[in-house]
């Protein structure tokens, strides 16, 4: 009996297999342009952080995002992500 399985991604901050669905999508675009990707599908390579703040402490401390992305990511995009999870957190429950 075959079970389809729910994918499951890295988180860059603690570095655990969750599923994806509860991840949150960040993307590097062709262009280089980094973003937090909602629908999961735009183009580029992508990396997932669970979504709460000690994760994301963890991904800065750790450089998880240029770690991912085999590049080096601004400070600012960590504060950027700061921001969405903020919002991600006040949407839930």
């Amino acid at each position: 009996m075959a079970q389809t399985s729910q994918p499951e991604r890295l988180c860059v901050g603690c570095r655990q297999l969750h599923p994806k669905s509860e991840l949150v999508r960040i993307v590097r675009s062709p262009e280089g342009a980094i973003a937090v990707d909602p629908t999961g599908k735009s183009p580029g390579r992508g990396s997932y952080l669970c979504p709460s703040a000690e994760c994301l402490r963890q991904a800065r401390r750790q450089k998880g995002l240029s770690w991912s992305f085999k590049g080096r990511v601004d400070a600012s995009v960590y504060d950027a992500l700061e921001e969405v999870l903020r919002q991600y957190e006040g949407g839930r429950g």
